[in-house]
């Protein structure tokens, strides 16, 4: 399994996945244009994108999804309360509120929680390896911890540093709650503490995802994870405007 992150902020996010019978995306919330040439960059052409799934429908993760999907015409996998969001912008789509099979791929959903009609995070496995999908979301429910643990590669939401946000004087209070809240995004903090209880020893990589660009920065979110966990683990960030390594786990 090969995986991408093409772009990955609070201005849009999209990640490529490929296994031998898949090439898909998970998010389309960067221009079409932009994601053409992430695609292609990787030797991937756009039209072999057979598959796209959505984590939500708040902008930054389907900004792109209607001219993609219009020109491509990939499957959309997503749940009902998002399929209202966007029924009048898809065509093929599977609804999904369990796991699924495609192809070579196997495909575990786990809820979210964040102020959209409804979001997910996604476990995705090929033969014995598997990664994680999460972001935009306020905390992780207990009880899906153990669907997290000790797996190859994690790609995680590390938002914001909650003094840097505390201290923004361009957002206004009520905003501010909304991050920090229980519907909101996970902090730096927040982000290692869960990443220190599932990793494992079969854990390679992590990405930390959807960094804000005024409330977070790349030192701090890389200097709290390497603080919980081992040093054994290669740990990259996303970035907005352009794309992590092919990553073959």
């Amino acid at each position: 399994m090969k995986i991408s992150v093409l772009a990955s902020g609070s201005k849009g996010n999209c990640t490529y996945v490929e296994t031998s019978d898949n090439k898909m995306l998970i998010d389309v919330g960067m221009s079409n244009l932009y994601i053409e040439k992430k695609l292609m960059s990787l030797g991937v052409k756009p039209s072999d994108i057979n598959s796209v799934f959505i984590t939500h429908t708040h902008i930054d993760h389907i900004a792109g999804l209607k001219v993609f999907i219009n020109k491509y015409n990939p499957k959309v996998f997503l749940t009902s309360k998002m399929y209202e969001d966007l029924k009048n912008i898809i065509k093929d789509y599977v609804i999904i509120e369990e796991q699924l099979n495609i192809g070579d791929l196997n495909v575990q959903i786990f809820k979210t929680s964040h102020d959209a009609s409804d979001s997910l995070g996604y476990i995705f496995k090929n033969n014995d390896k598997e990664f994680v999908y999460v972001t935009d979301t306020g905390y992780i429910n207990s009880k899906n911890l153990n669907l997290l643990m000790n797996k190859d590669l994690y790609i995680f939401e590390s938002n914001h540093d909650v003094e840097l946000l505390m201290n923004n004087p361009h957002y206004p209070y009520h905003i501010k709650q909304r991050i920090l809240g229980d519907k909101g995004h996970l902090s730096n903090v927040q982000c290692g503490e869960y990443l220190k209880k599932v990793v494992g020893n079969k854990t390679q990589f992590i990405i930390l995802a959807h960094l804000s660009e005024q409330n977070n920065n790349q030192e701090l979110a890389l200097n709290n994870i390497k603080n919980n966990v081992s040093t054994d683990i290669q740990i990259m960030v996303a970035a907005q405007n352009d794309n992590t390594e092919l990553i073959e786990i």
